[in-house]
């Protein structure tokens, strides 16, 4: 097989007319060559850190839709689904990953549970690492997110560290805000990523001090603005990614558009594609071609190198993209789930008190990091409420892996400002890092017939009003659709839009949601075990 077009090789900063000849999916020859194609032939995308689950997606239908905006390759942390499968979830995630010709690269989730303070559907230890750190389809050690733990030399948390250095493996970050001599502590023990970084200053002084930086752009968390200046000076440092990507996003873009964002503020070419296209592969030691001779046919058409529309995908010389199509096959899977939990009543919900003042998780539009507020308490018959009108709303996070009579466990009870429902609930069970059931609402009343749907299907997203109730379902670990790709993101687009008739200001409503029970990003979260400070990393009262 031969293909013509303009010919991007970015190691060597040049483009020019020439013809790529394949076979037994390799690349054999590129010829400089005359020809009348004005296409870019390039390298293609990769996501150097994203969890699949938060595409709702299972990996297969993930990358009929990666593929269609030229991504031939993602860095792929299963810590969703293993907080609620174990190990077990990790194999479905490389097992299902298989069937398509798309190259998904798997990490050893570090942090299952990802805390003590929080209920998990299973538990991943030191020697259950060094199982996984021993297959040959697990690429890397994923993002160490117990920094406490490095910080203060915690025995499991070095022996994780300790079998990535022995395999040979790299290993993720994840350090929001640590600055001085705890980020180089961090560092010296290994760790040579972050993705967390949500200022110019931070990213910088990690980059001074020998880490690779991501620039996150996901549904939820965005710090492409913050990140990007960096760029130009660090690009050999410096990879994209999500993180997170809700199914209604994906359809639209994914790596693409931060290339095209880029390229829009001026940037170099080159030093932008080297960002998207080479530096995870060199990081990591991927198995993915970079358009030389004797490299895996993976590349990508593009009409332009200003908007990067895609117009073909190859993944091992196959073509698996073009004109607006995937061309994958469905793949058939059997569905797993962990879901064990009994319907509440309304009186789950309350909260007696005569408190004045409560704290009151603030969420902050793009971002995975809250503030804490300190807020004058709503209080009818005795019971701490919703306040509309001031836009602190009841929040909830029900555990799904224990009926109560097994642990006897109420929902765990907070506020939260600035989701902005005028009515109804909003619930998913797609909760990180463990899954449980995350819900926020105006009333008692509709925060329990939320939260009662998503036990009913036994994992998924919805919403409710004062007239009409709606779901998509997750029945694949109660965070992933076993359904297309395409029709799961246009319902989840309803979704969203209902949301936000409800009265919901925020970009991504349900991703936001999703974060509010994420105890290792500061500064206040929710778990089913109660308020929990991830500054300190302690619980702390509601009321004062």
């Amino acid at each position: 097989m031969k293909i013509q077009g303009q010919i991007v090789d970015i190691q060597t900063k040049r483009i020019y007319k020439g013809e790529i000849t394949i076979v037994n999916r390799k690349i054999t020859a590129i010829q400089e060559q005359a020809h009348n194609v004005n296409h870019y032939i390039l390298p293609g995308f990769i996501d150097a850190h994203i969890h699949i689950e938060s595409s709702m997606l299972v990996p297969s239908e993930f990358a009929k839709l990666a593929v269609k905006h030229g991504t031939v390759s993602t860095v792929s942390d299963p810590h969703e689904i293993a907080n609620v499968l174990g190990v077990e979830g990790v194999e479905f995630m490389i097992e299902n990953g298989k069937q398509v010709p798309f190259k998904f690269n798997f990490g050893a989730p570090s942090c299952v549970p990802a805390t003590n303070f929080e209920s998990a559907g299973a538990v991943i230890d030191s020697n259950g690492i060094k199982s996984l750190l021993e297959n040959p389809d697990i690429k890397y050690l994923a993002e160490m997110m117990n920094y406490p733990g490095v910080l203060f030399d915690d025995d499991e948390v070095m022996k994780k560290i300790a079998w990535a250095k022995y395999y040979n493996k790299p290993v993720d970050g994840h350090a929001p805000g640590l600055r001085g001599e705890d980020i180089s502590k961090y560092i010296n023990v290994g760790i040579s990523t972050d993705h967390e970084c949500f200022s110019y200053e931070e990213a910088l002084e990690k980059l001074q001090k020998g880490m690779k930086i991501l620039i996150r752009e996901g549904s939820a968390a965005k710090n492409f603005e913050a990140l990007i200046d960096l760029l130009p000076t660090h690009f050999k440092n410096m990879m994209f990614c999500s993180d997170d990507k809700h199914p209604d996003d994906l359809i639209i873009g994914h790596i693409n558009t931060l290339c095209a964002r880029a390229i829009a503020k001026g940037m170099d070419v080159f030093k932008v594609l080297q960002v998207a296209c080479i530096n995870p592969v060199k990081h990591y030691s991927l198995d993915v071609g970079l358009l030389h001779v004797g490299d895996d046919a993976d590349f990508i058409v593009v009409e332009d190198l200003k908007d990067f529309k895609t117009l073909q995908t190859y993944v091992n010389g196959d073509l698996v993209f073009n004109k607006d199509e995937s061309l994958f096959k469905q793949v058939a899977f059997k569905n797993l789930n962990n879901f064990n939990c009994n319907k509440k009543e309304v009186l789950d919900f309350r909260v007696a008190s005569s408190t004045k003042h409560i704290r009151v998780i603030e969420a902050i539009e793009g971002q995975l990091v809250t503030n804490e507020l300190i807020e004058k308490a709503t209080i009818i018959d005795g019971n701490l409420v919703s306040n509309t009108d001031k836009d602190i709303l009841k929040i909830t996070v029900v555990n799904r892996y224990h009926p109560d009579s097994y642990l006897n466990q109420k929902p765990a009870i907070a506020f939260i400002k600035n989701f902005g429902l005028k009515e109804g609930a909003i619930a998913s069970s797609v909760g990180h890092d463990s899954h449980n059931i995350i819900a926020v609402g105006v009333s008692d009343e509709a925060i329990c017939k939320a939260v009662n749907l998503i036990i009913e299907n036994k994992g998924g997203i919805c919403a409710i009003s004062n007239s009409e109730e709606k779901i998509v379902p997750l029945p694949v670990a109660g965070i992933m659709s076993d359904k297309d790709g395409e029709v799961i993101g246009k319902q989840y687009a309803e979704l969203d839009k209902m949301a936000k008739t409800l009265g919901s200001k925020l970009n991504a409503p349900y991703m936001t949601l999703s974060f509010m029970a994420l105890l290792v990003i500061p500064s206040i979260k929710l778990s089913d075990k109660g308020l929990f400070n991830g500054t300190d990393f302690k619980f702390t009262p509601l009321e004062l």
